[in-house]
């Protein structure tokens, strides 16, 4: 039943297609945004499940670190 009513549908095909290009915007503009970021940065981010919370005068605040 379903088979006939997505066959019967006209201009369907479409959608795959817009689906395939949103994807790949998507996984394109991550992949740039990763490549893009400081090391300082991700190194900070790395480090955060490690902290436990604590605030300490030797952590950096997230402005010096940008």
């Amino acid at each position: 039943m379903y088979q006939n009513v997505l066959t019967n549908i006209e201009g369907i095909s479409v959608y795959g297609v817009i689906s395939i290009c949103i994807f790949f915007g998507f996984f394109t503009g991550m992949l740039i945004w990763a490549s893009l970021q400081k090391k300082n940065y991700l190194n900070h981010m790395a480090k955060m499940p490690l902290d436990g919370g604590e605030k300490s005068s030797t952590n950096k605040t997230n402005s010096e670190i940008l």
